[in-house]
């Protein structure tokens, strides 16, 4: 059984402990305001851009000399995955749940004996994957030194894919990351950037529409911002489900953290009063033998 000198220090401790997960609850809240802004105000921009490419799409006649960002390279083989993450932890589930995600994914692509290439953005999500798929990540990058992750990010992000595939380093390219829902509940997502593909929201128009130039110079100009653009609204998605999960995260922390004081203290308060009576009793037995 610990002394009461060991309870009260571990007492302490957990008051220290309390105290700083409680202040990163109150930064996490401050930050999630403007993040999920952010995140909510990216949404119809990365929307609209992907309706416009899927409109200029449909009325290319010769789909043979579309963009290969467009109409893809005619196979299936090789598959990069682009897992979006957190440069720090103390943030519940978000990091995992992410991995999880693509980690499911993984394993599908190499029971169908297709060819796995990972690019990790976010030194979290490299440090989970690298110990079972180390062999397959040929690109990583962070962000730890940057308070906040710009366009620029996304953009030199963009820039690496577009390289890899201008190289025919893979055929289908996918990015893993967080949708922010609430405080509570972050969704991991799937989405596929490499050729484009259609979404479910997105509606293609019936209208007839003349452009100036040619869909196919209009087309090689977005393609290329519009990958860019999927991994900012990532970036804006991520920004806004980590600070979430870290608010929720940390609020459950000081709760136990309370909890376990208050039983710390009920021991030490127990241990006390079995000492002073112990000391009572000897006392007591010492004065009735004299």
């Amino acid at each position: 059984m610990p002394s009461l000198d060991d309870l009260k220090k571990r007492i302490k401790s957990v008051k220290s402990t309390q105290k700083i997960t409680k202040a990163m609850k109150m930064v996490a809240a401050a930050k999630l305001r403007r993040a999920q802004e952010s995140a909510e105000k990216g949404r119809p921009f990365s929307e609209k851009m992907n309706n416009v490419i899927l409109n200029l799409s449909s009325s290319i006649s010769d789909k043979d000399s579309a963009s290969k960002f467009l109409v893809g390279t005619g196979k299936d083989t090789t598959h990069l995955c682009v897992v979006i993450t957190a440069d720090r932890g103390l943030c519940g589930g978000f990091n995992t749940n992410i991995c999880r995600k693509a980690r499911n994914y993984f394993e599908k692509i190499l029971k169908e004996g297709k060819i796995l290439k990972i690019f990790t953005v976010g030194s979290k999500g490299h440090d989970q994957l690298k110990r079972l798929y180390g062999k397959y990540i040929i690109e990583k990058m962070n962000f730890k030194g940057l308070k906040k992750i710009t366009y620029k990010e996304a953009e030199d992000t963009g820039k690496i894919i577009i390289k890899l595939f201008n190289e025919s380093q893979f055929d289908v390219c996918k990015i893993f990351y967080n949708r922010f829902k609430n405080v509570i509940t972050q969704i991991p997502q799937e989405q596929q950037i490499v050729p484009i593909e259609k979404q479910k929201e997105v509606k293609i128009s019936d209208n007839f529409y003349e452009f100036e130039p040619e869909e196919n110079e209009i087309l090689d100009d977005l393609l290329p911002k519009n990958i860019s653009t999927q991994i900012f609204k990532a970036f804006l998605e991520n920004a806004a489900s980590e600070q979430g999960s870290r608010m929720t995260a940390m609020d459950n922390a000081t709760r136990n953290a309370e909890d376990l004081v208050d039983k710390l203290t009920i021991n030490y308060n127990r241990s006390r009063q079995a000492a002073i009576t112990k000391e009572l009793i000897e006392i007591i037995s010492g004065a009735e033998s004299l």
